[in-house]
């Protein structure tokens, strides 16, 4: 389908025009400033649905909003993988708290589209409702809405019902873009309502296709993307577009496929997930340069990475981290990792840099692709409880600085430095003279060396993998840094002084030198800070982390403007919060998280959590006498520095308790394995041909379960047979996502169990497994007349299509039977799952039998069920649902993160679904693991109010089953968090 430039002008329209001649469209529109340029001045203030018209540029060397520089950083969040809205808020709160601008999604095609046709963008998949929240919480947005996303979901984002369609996915075929279009208007109708370009929400970018490296160099794949970037256009996005390369490779740069004559509109991005074993590369600056140098690959835009590893995935059986989980990608990937990576990237001049992950969550239901589990924790800075760890001291330092600090915007290369034991980057602002070094150390023992600056050499000390962050000749307000050996983090105006913090690790001496030509008054707030003026030079020094904050206040000398220098370790910068008002600049230090901050008069009104007891301090506008915190006026005292301090420490959390579980019942199901269960009212299995990339075998019908519609969780098959004289075995070839199982009973009685090998770290990525599982047939079940062979497929799920090759559409389910010995004929019906959950989307529930009934929803009646207590030990083929209920009184005040732990002999071979609520909150896997706790979202969870659990227990025969310990797990708590909303 070649697209012609009248063909592409038709379907663009004017908005096509929006980047090259102003992104509101509207007559008088300011220009976009792209291809332009801007000297180094302070960042865009905190984006938000203001009313007012923007602009969207750039140049070489960063985005350019309203003429200003604006350096991204960015972390990612899928809001499919939080399912409770109010939990939105809470995320994305704590990243704009620790130093994110920028939020970006992925908008999954599959999670919104349960048939062709039907759209779904209403309670937990509202995404009007997400892009509201980031802007209100002060965040740019970059959408990502594919069509294709990856993301380790199922199908890669491609809705279940597209693998039952002709046509070839990622590509012009004309039967697939009909859907595409399709998608992406409904998409687009509520995007464009949330367009920073015209004051209506605070998206700032916007991604077509996804690591799209297939028919790079043929006129299928480049005549796709212009039909994406004309059919977004022509939906009125008026934003620049970008594409992310899955590696270094130059593809879709600028000019490398059409866009209807639109200039200026588009950036090029590069993914990127290197090996903590690896040294960190140089994607920039100092790298090999070239299309494969990736941000050389386009030097007329800014160096963008739109994926950079902030952890890594780990499949079922645990062999990514050696069955560790993620607590070992999170170590490996550590605040050091982060640094040091991070501070190259930043050397080698990318400016727009998105963590993925920054907050992983929960792929529940059926939400996960193959080559994952339930968890996608991801080893993120949050993890997928909510919690902050110590991965976020770097994101926190280098995002705060990225935004306070303008030099850091526009850097060249400058000369070359070295120094002993070390690999140095130095950069400069030509704008401002500031000069910035990088000082890495990829070996594992420290080193202490001299570093030649262009204000001298600095003795500095950088641990075995490590980074070091220094700056010289930086303006800090009215003064000049000769240099520090802590990082700057910030530097900012509050009230009528000037405040800079500067951070480092624990144990370490900070050394700064200041240029004071006349003789400043210092005072030394902390006993712990040190001073000496000398020859035009303060030398101030501080030990980081023996007392939390050191406070030095400069003032005098050659400027009126007072200058606090605030000294920090890493556990203490990450307590310090810039928060930007109508009335003026604060900063808050002490809580464990600073959510909002409102200025009614004298009056200053803070929202956050607490998690240990500690004191409180702000530094504000002048005039302001009075602390409120989460509604609590607190005692203050005005201290030398100009802050308001708390007399007195805020309390602990306080103490939460979880009940044990009991009480539970007991039912056992698969009534479907009866001979005389009624089927009449199932799928018919008569097709003869299928979309599918699997071959129909030869004289056998379809038995592929998304042909018939069926397209997540189990899948039910029956056979009636005409005859089972002679018959020796039964073989049922199957295919399936990773972990994929399949159970077999012949009039009732059990043939066997098989299940796909657990995967090693050679077959990680395997996505489609295929078998045959060969099962005899006892003599007794051999004879003439009716007969049933009842099959339960688990298909797990549809493989990604990373290659744009269809594998999305690979069989699920059965695909041939045959039979040893004899050839008995066979009519086969099927029964996946119902219609899609109105409430939980239509990757909640499979084809179980409770699941079709309804027992695993809160309101089910299961009072004639057994009674049953755990640890069980039971010998069954089959499906077992037990069901409980419990209560929480978590303290209103409270914030706690519940997880459901399962435990058992290891040796079991059998598999649980969580129900809560009647949400399918993951699958767990006794005898494969490694994930045995699984995370509870508040407002599915009633953390004060009473809970139905359910575990639909799929047992094998080879095998005692449990489960064994269930019980639930505090994951964190925090005085404080936001009000959550029952889903």
């Amino acid at each position: 389908m070649a697209l012609s430039r009248r063909t592409f002008s038709a379907l663009a329209g004017s908005a096509a025009l929006g980047i090259a001649l102003g992104p509101s469209g509207g007559p008088g529109a300011p220009p976009a400033y792209a291809g332009g340029s801007a000297p180094t001045g302070p960042a865009p203030a905190p984006p938000r649905a203001d009313g007012e018209r923007h602009t969207i540029g750039y140049d070489r060397y960063s985005l350019l909003v309203d003429g200003r520089r604006l350096v991204v950083w960015s972390g990612e969040l899928h809001p499919f993988r939080l399912p409770s809205p109010s939990l939105w808020r809470d995320v994305l709160q704590k990243m704009r708290a620790h130093g994110y601008n920028t939020v970006s999604i992925y908008v999954a095609w599959n999670y919104h589209s349960p048939a062709p046709g039907a759209y779904d963008f209403s309670g937990v998949r509202d995404l009007g409702l997400f892009l509201r929240t980031a802007a209100e919480t002060g965040l740019y947005v970059i959408l990502r809405p594919g069509p294709y996303i990856n993301a380790e979901v199922d199908g890669g984002g491609f809705p279940g019902w597209l693998t039952a369609t002709k046509g070839t996915a990622r590509t012009d075929d004309p039967t697939y873009l009909t859907h595409v279009d399709e998608w992406l208007t409904r998409v687009n109708r509520i995007v464009r309502r949330h367009l920073y370009t015209r004051g209506t929400g605070t998206v700032l970018l916007y991604q077509i296709e996804n690591e799209y490296d297939a028919h790079v160099r043929e006129d299928t794949g480049r005549n796709y993307m212009s039909h994406l970037y004309a059919k977004v256009r022509a939906d009125g996005i008026d934003v620049p577009l970008f594409h992310n390369d899955k590696g270094r490779n130059g593809y879709w740069v600028p000019g490398s496929f059409a866009t209807g004559g639109e200039k200026g509109g588009w950036l090029y991005g590069f993914d990127g997930y290197p090996s903590p074993s690896q040294t960190p590369p140089d994607w920039g600056h100092y790298g090999p340069g070239g299309p494969t140098g990736g941000a050389t690959a386009s030097p007329a835009t800014p160096g963008f990475v739109p994926e950079f590893g902030g952890g890594w995935f780990d499949p079922w059986g645990g062999a990514e981290f050696d069955g560790r989980g993620y607590a070992e990608s999170r170590r490996t990937r550590d605040a050091a990792y982060e640094r040091r990576f991070h501070l190259t990237n930043l050397a080698n001049g990318i400016t727009l840099h998105n963590v993925y992950m920054t907050f992983g969550g929960t792929s529940w239901g059926w939400l996960p692709a193959p080559v994952v589990y339930t968890s996608y924790d991801y080893g993120a800075a949050i993890d997928e409880g909510r919690n902050v760890t110590g991965k976020i001291a770097p994101m926190h330092q280098l995002g705060h600085l990225l935004q306070r600090v303008p030099d850091f915007a526009k850097l060249d290369r400058a000369a070359d430095v070295t120094a002993e034991g070390l690999k140095v980057y130095h950069l400069t602002n030509q704008d401002t003279g500031a000069h910035v070094y990088i000082a890495r150390n990829d070996g594992t023992e420290a080193v202490t060396t001299g570093l030649p600056t262009d204000a001298g050499e600095v003795r500095i000390t950088v641990p075995g993998k490590d980074a070091k962050l220094l700056t010289t000749g930086l303006k800090l307000g009215e003064r000049t840094l000769k240099y520090c050996t802590a990082a700057p983090m910030l530097c900012l105006t509050a009230g009528r002084q000037d405040i800079a913090v500067f951070a480092g690790r624990d144990g370490e001496m900070a050394e700064l030198v200041l240029d004071c030509p006349a003789e400043p008054l210092v005072q030394r707030l902390d006993p712990e800070g040190g001073w000496a003026y000398d020859g035009g030079e303060l030398h101030v020094n501080a030990p980081l982390g023996e007392a939390g904050l050191t406070r030095v206040l400069v003032q005098h000398g050659e400027t009126d403007t007072p200058l606090l220098l605030l000294f920090a370790d890493d556990a203490t910068a990450v307590r310090l919060f810039p928060y930007d008002t109508p009335s003026g600049t604060l900063l808050v230090y002490g809580p464990a998280l600073l959510r909002h901050v409102e200025l009614r008069g004298s009056e200053v009104h803070l929202t956050g959590d607490l998690k240990e007891p500690t004191g409180m301090e702000v530094w504000g506008p002048r005039g302001i006498d009075t602390l409120v915190w989460n509604g609590r006026r607190l005692a203050t005292r005005v201290t030398l520095s100009g802050s308001l301090m708390t007399t007195g420490t805020l309390p602990d959390v306080p103490e939460v308790r979880l009940p044990a579980l009991g009480g539970w019942r007991m039912r056992r199901e698969n009534p479907e394995a009866d001979p005389g269960f009624d089927d009449s009212s199932w799928r018919k299995a008569d097709k003869t041909a299928s979309a599918s990339t699997t071959a129909v075998p030869h004289g056998q019908p379809v038995l592929f379960a998304d042909d018939y519609g069926f397209h997540y969780g189990d899948v039910w098959y029956r056979g009636t047979l005409t005859d089972t004289t002679g018959v020796e075995e039964v073989s049922l070839a199957y295919s399936t996502g990773t972990q994929g199982l399949l159970m077999a009973w012949l009039d009732g009685e059990p043939l066997g169990t098989h299940r796909m090998p657990v995967p090693d770290k050679r077959t990680v990525r395997k996505g489609s497994w295929a078998e045959t599982a060969v099962l005899p047939v006892r003599e007794r079940l051999r004879s003439p007349g009716r007969h049933v062979l009842s099959v339960l497929v688990r298909r797990m799920q549809h493989d990604q299509d990373g290659k744009g090759l269809d594998t999305h559409k690979a069989a699920r389910g059965l695909t041939a039977v045959t039979f040893k010995g004899a050839s008995p004929r066979v009519g086969w019906r099927l029964q996946g799952e119902g219609p899609a959950d109105p409430v939980r989307g239509p990757m909640n529930n499979g084809g179980l039998y409770g699941e079709r009934e309804g027992w695993h929803l809160p309101g089910f009646r299961d009072r004639d069920w057994e009674p049953a207590s755990f640890p069980r030990a039971a010998r069954y083929q089959g499906v077992t649902w037990y069901r409980t209920t419990f209560r929480l009184s978590v303290p209103a005040d409270v914030d706690a993160s519940v997880g459901l732990t399962l435990d058992d002999d290891p040796y079991r071979a059998y598999r649980a679904q969580i129900f809560l609520n009647g949400w399918n909150l993951g699958q767990y896997v006794n005898n494969v693991g490694p994930q045995h706790t699984f995370v509870l979202p508040n407002g599915i969870l009633r953390t004060r109010g009473t809970n139905t659990l359910a575990l639909a227990v799929l047992s094998e025969f080879t095998t005692l089953s449990g489960p064994g310990s269930v019980r639930l797990t505090l994951l964190g708590s925090a005085s404080g968090g936001v009000p959550v909303t029952p889903v």
